[in-house]
């Protein structure tokens, strides 16, 4: 169980700070979904950035850019992929073509091992089942709603997921996990999280008033695309997959079970997974050595590289 939630601010009526205290508030009512870690997403002039931690949303200091007004965010219980590896964490950076884009999931995919095999996907350190969203999308020639209906149909388990691309659109593809949009269209304002109570919960602590939003509908085998100008344009895809495992009765204890046996990774084998996740931002495995020769540790390191994601 983790949550998803967003702030969409095209109508830039929010003031940076505004913005900051709405984002921070909304993570926080999010941790009833999940503590392990949280991460956010949003575009700073051309740059997608991914800025998350192995941190509950309450202990995170989030600092925005004065023009980062769409911002997607997870916060996770972790299933699958040890949180304290800070890789494993969403929101998770991804490419198709010469789009980039941050990916986040709600849910527990239950044939991630069968896809890795069948589509000959990339080894990665990555050990979280979401991943294999990004991977599935990576194989396509672009990103859009025939290709996320194509990546989707192929997902067993149980899915809400959540991208945003670096032209500041934000897609929903909805599974069978929750999802409760609000739209303020006075205002030129989105808020999203998993549950309504959280909306709910959120809005009755920000220290201003919003008014009265719309609630936006979005179904089962929905994908919504909410552009940067805040139109909104919709498509479906199929759920023949969707409830191969019976829809929330699939084996959780498969996970838990991966979970509390993973071994604890030596320093030796931290450092040769950094040097590999250099090279993915443009490092090479030397630069890793020379940050260590000057004292830095190898999570000042892990941090160094998902301070900001280049697009």
């Amino acid at each position: 169980m983790c949550c998803l939630f967003g702030i969409l601010d095209y109508g830039n009526t929010l003031t940076v700070r505004q913005r900051t205290k709405v984002l921070s508030i909304l993570a926080a009512s999010c941790e009833v979904r999940g503590t392990d870690a949280t991460g956010i997403a949003y575009n700073t002039g051309s740059r997608l950035t991914i800025y998350k931690r192995p941190k509950a949303a309450h202990k995170m200091s989030f600092r925005l850019p004065a023009d980062a007004n769409v911002i997607m965010g997870h916060t996770r219980m972790t299933t699958q992929g040890n949180e304290r590896f800070n890789y494993n964490n969403h929101p998770f950076y991804g490419k198709v073509g010469s789009t980039s884009f941050a990916l986040a999931h709600n849910g527990i995919l239950t044939n991630d091992d069968e896809l890795q095999q069948k589509y000959r996907l990339p080894k990665t350190n990555i050990q979280t089942d979401s991943y294999v969203a990004v991977q599935l999308l990576e194989k396509q020639t672009d990103l859009s709603f025939e290709s996320m209906a194509n990546m989707a149909e192929d997902l067993e388990g149980s899915f809400t997921l959540s991208l945003l691309d670096n032209g500041n659109n934000v897609y929903f593809i909805k599974g069978n996990n929750p999802l409760c949009i609000y739209h303020w269209r006075d205002r030129g304002l989105y808020l999203y999280a998993s549950t309504e109570d959280i909306l709910k919960a959120a809005l009755a602590r920000m220290p201003f008033d919003f008014g009265i939003p719309e609630h936006v509908e979005i179904n089962e085998g929905d994908m919504m695309r909410i552009a940067s100008n805040g139109e909104v344009e919709t498509a479906q895809f199929s759920l023949k997959n969707l409830y191969s495992y019976g829809g929330y009765g699939y084996p959780y204890s498969h996970y838990l079970d991966d979970w509390y046996t993973q071994p604890i990774r030596t320093e030796s084998s931290y450092k040769d997974i950094l040097k590999s996740m250099a090279q993915t931002f443009g490092y090479s495995p030397e630069d890793v050595d020379m940050l260590l020769a000057e004292g830095f540790t190898l999570q000042d390191i892990e941090d160094f590289l998902y301070e900001g994601v280049y697009c």
